[in-house]
């Protein structure tokens, strides 16, 4: 096993679910309120009253910087937009929202893409395969495989839906860190890395764009394009890997 991948407790992994958890509400609340005329500030707003009120902390605020609770990211931005009150989403807009939680220590963290209002086909189609590659990654990170075989099964399922996997960010450890070991790519080969194991708990993210996977970071430091100026979508799960295979915990 490499060196400074952490295996959890089954206790862990307990209190890592109710992290989970809160971060699944938050985004089911940000998704149910994500409509034209809304701003990605207010989305904001509502997903840190909520973490706040369940005795949890988000992850993000402050976090090298961060200043906000949720990375909403629209269009052509694939990850780490910063909310802004002057940001109104518009009808057809794919919104990606990255949410994360502490909880008596442990964290959770999940990513959604969201259709606003009635979106183009290539966005519905986008945002489908990316959330489809997201479960295939995760049905292959079973106890004995080979952590790439996740980004492996990710890059094939892109690639079959026209797609393209963005290299530059990748998922990864989890536990009481936001950002722990291993990384995790959304591309193969397979068939490399350290082995799978129970108590391993991941961050699985397929980033998918309907062009280049290439980027463009943005003058806010933050903000991160895609360098054609394409669609992107962005679903996230936080994993636990057991004896009996790979379970969610970013589920309500």
């Amino acid at each position: 096993m490499r060196r400074g991948i952490e295996l959890k407790t089954a206790g862990e992994i307990a209190a890592m679910r109710e992290a989970g958890r809160v971060v699944a509400r938050a985004l089911e609340l940000v998704a149910g309120s994500a409509r034209p005329g809304v701003s990605t500030f207010e989305l904001d707003a509502m997903a840190e009253a909520l973490i706040r009120d369940a005795g949890a902390v988000p992850s993000f605020k402050g976090y090298h910087g961060f200043p906000a609770s949720l990375c909403t990211s629209i269009n052509e931005e694939i990850v780490h937009g910063i909310p802004n009150r002057q940001r109104l989403l518009r009808e057809g807009d794919l919104l990606k929202v990255d949410c994360g939680a502490v909880l008596e220590g442990w964290q959770g963290d999940a990513a959604v893409s969201v259709l606003v209002g009635t979106v183009s086909p290539l966005a519905k189609r986008l945002s489908r395969a990316t959330e489809e590659a997201l479960a295939q990654g995760i049905a292959v990170a079973q106890p004995g495989a080979r952590l790439t075989d996740i980004g492996a099964a990710v890059e094939a399922h892109a690639r079959r839906a026209g797609f393209q996997v963005v290299r530059e960010y990748c998922g990864h450890g989890i536990g009481r860190n936001m950002h722990e070991e291993p990384p995790v790519p959304n591309y193969g080969p397979g068939g490399q890395g350290p082995v799978i194991a129970p108590g391993m708990a991941l961050a699985i993210e397929p980033m998918l764009t309907a062009g280049t996977w290439r980027t463009k970071p943005q003058a806010d430091g933050w903000t991160v394009n895609t360098a054609d100026g394409k669609l992107a979508a962005h679903f996230e799960h936080t994993i636990a890997i057991t004896a009996d295979g790979p379970q969610i915990l970013t589920v309500p």
